[in-house]
């Protein structure tokens, strides 16, 4: 990461010092001085990205993450470009390579080393909380140990006391033979309670009192029984609404609330849509013999361009709905069941380009003194734009004529189409 304003000297004569583009390190340049010119006198000195102050995380984060990728050079002696299908494997089946996923993979990591701390997982219905249970359950020392999960959403308010703690013959009506319960069979190992903003206030009080001593009574049973229990919980609500609106005790909030990790939305996980979509369709090809083997880049577009409100799950399931009513090698647009057929997969830019190296902006061709004058951002999209026209609006080819990835397209037209700046150049 290279500043261009240094006390002691210009940052592109620290470029040059450096021996150029094939000596040098992947160099980033980070700037407040956000100037054209400036931006390709430093590309041109070897730097691989040029972002303008202040920048924001998540674009630091991407461009950083893009000079690492560069940094293992290829026969030829070229870093490779970066490659937004190649899988990185998670904990416990989880796939991804996302920024916002790799932060997740530590978290878990750095939670599964304590067995003993308990675990608030949030995020949106369809995210993998379970699955991020899961992983923590199986990199921790509690891994030989019993994995139970209870969905706090799924059973009744009066069974569910009765569901964790388990109940003595006669409690109530019904209770014809003594029941173990979560607690008895999670001993030694991880209790997982899913949903537990859905829990009855009265048996929160109750649970409290079981995390705090480890100590829990079976309906209708007057003695104590005594388990060692790791807690991890979920839920798709905000807790701290739930909390304020009177439907979670606060008290349980800060005793369950010690490593808190929060699942992106699939919207927000990039290039990890592909990734998914790519091991689905292997493998319900596999499962149901087809013979797919890939998404056509417009298939892929719409696929990126959709926002996915039922994340992972709705994905998966999408998936599997192309692979059981159609058949073929490729997946096209046209078996995309809705509301992916309605979806575009290109969102045309408020520029009308008329070749690769001019652009017609109300209706005359920007010089170069008016290039230079431009914001990056508004010609970055105008690049993006021309390239996208002169391709046929095939994501694929235009990011080869840019010399940038496909998911590099799809994101900064997702970040035009919001009102953002799309990340960092990336070239």
């Amino acid at each position: 990461m290279l500043d261009l304003g240094l006390p002691d000297m210009d940052g592109l004569e620290i470029l040059r010092k450096l021996g150029g583009p094939a000596a040098m390190p992947p160099t980033v340049v980070l700037t407040g001085s956000g100037s054209v010119r400036r931006a390709v006198e430093a590309m041109r000195e070897g730097a691989i990205d040029f972002l303008v102050k202040p920048c924001g995380a998540d674009k630091l984060r991407t461009a950083v993450e893009e000079a690492l990728e560069r940094r293992t050079p290829t026969a030829e002696g070229r870093a490779p470009a970066a490659d937004p299908t190649r899988a990185k494997r998670g904990p416990s089946g989880f796939l991804g390579s996302s920024p916002a996923m790799s932060n997740v993979f530590s978290l878990i990591e750095a939670a599964a080393a304590s067995s003993t701390a308990s675990v608030f997982i949030t995020g949106e219905t369809g995210t993998g909380k379970e699955l991020c249970a899961n992983a923590i359950h199986n990199l921790s020392d509690r891994r030989n140990g019993p994995f139970v999960a209870i969905n706090c959403g799924a059973i009744p308010r009066e069974l569910m006391e009765s569901e964790i703690f388990g109940h003595r013959k006669g409690a109530f009506t019904g209770a014809i033979n003594d029941r173990e319960g979560a607690a008895s069979r999670a001993d030694g190992g991880t209790l997982f309670l899913d949903e537990l903003c859905e829990m009855d206030l009265d048996l929160q009080v109750k649970l409290l009192r079981f995390i705090q001593t480890g100590t829990y009574r079976k309906v209708g049973d007057g003695a104590d029984r005594q388990v060692n229990i790791r807690f991890v919980c979920a839920t798709n609500r905000d807790p701290l609404v739930e909390v304020k609106a009177g439907r979670f005790r606060e008290d349980l909030y800060y005793r369950l609330y010690v490593v808190p990790i929060h699942l992106p939305p699939l919207s927000a996980r990039g290039d990890d849509i592909i990734l998914l979509a790519r091991r689905f369709l292997a493998d319900f090809s596999k499962l149901e013999g087809k013979r797919f083997q890939e998404f056509s880049a417009d298939a892929l577009g719409r696929i990126m361009a959709y926002r996915w409100p039922g994340n992972v799950r709705q994905l998966e399931n999408v998936v599997r709905n192309i692979v059981v009513l159609n058949d073929g090698v490729t997946v096209e647009p046209t078996m995309l069941p809705p509301p992916l057929d309605c979806v575009e997969a290109v969102v045309s830019l408020p520029v009308d380009p008329q070749s690769a190296t001019g652009a017609v902006v109300g209706g005359g061709t920007l010089s170069l003194d008016e290039i230079l004058a431009r914001p990056l951002a508004e010609l970055e999209a105008m690049a993006i734009d021309a390239a996208l026209r002169l391709s046929d609006n095939n994501v694929t080819r235009a990011a080869r004529l840019l010399d940038v990835s496909p998911s590099t397209i799809y994101r900064k037209h997702s970040a035009y189409k919001s009102g953002g700046t799309g990340g960092s150049a990336g070239r």
